[in-house]
């Protein structure tokens, strides 16, 4: 699985709106893919207009985060492996400290991305920040 640093230096190492789009759409290729049984109406993501399936879990030996997903476009797939290597392997509270809404506006994503897909990008996020609140 790729790591936050790994994915945040490829993406950097494009220029142009269009080199960073085929880098998440490779990414997105690189996110297994759930399982049939496992892409149920219980764990989508209310607020993407993709399908987006997001299954969160606690690690039980180490309290962190293990966050699995897919959606039915690969580019709000690449979008959501980004999400998830931001996420993964952290604990609650650092995950309540964290807010990959800036990662994405760092990187020059989020105004390449339409209103819908933006949304999508913060439901996500609050569902996982509910979810470590919780």
């Amino acid at each position: 699985m790729n790591t936050t640093n790994n994915l945040i230096d490829a993406l950097r190492s494009q220029q142009g709106w269009q080199a960073k789009y085929r880098q998440i759409m490779l990414l997105g290729k690189q996110l297994p893919t759930l399982p049939e049984m496992l892409k149920t109406d219980d764990v989508l993501v209310k607020g993407c207009e993709s399908k987006v399936w997001l299954h969160l879990a606690w690690d039980d030996h180490s309290g962190c985060l293990v966050a699995v997903g897919d959606s039915d476009t690969r580019i709000v797939k690449g979008l959501l492996a980004i999400i998830l290597a931001f996420y993964n392997g952290k604990r609650s509270d650092e995950i309540n400290q964290m807010d990959v809404v800036s990662l994405f506006e760092e990187l020059e994503l989020i105004q390449h991305l339409s209103p819908s897909r933006g949304n999508g990008i913060h439901a996500i996020n609050e569902q996982i920040k509910t979810f470590a609140s919780a």
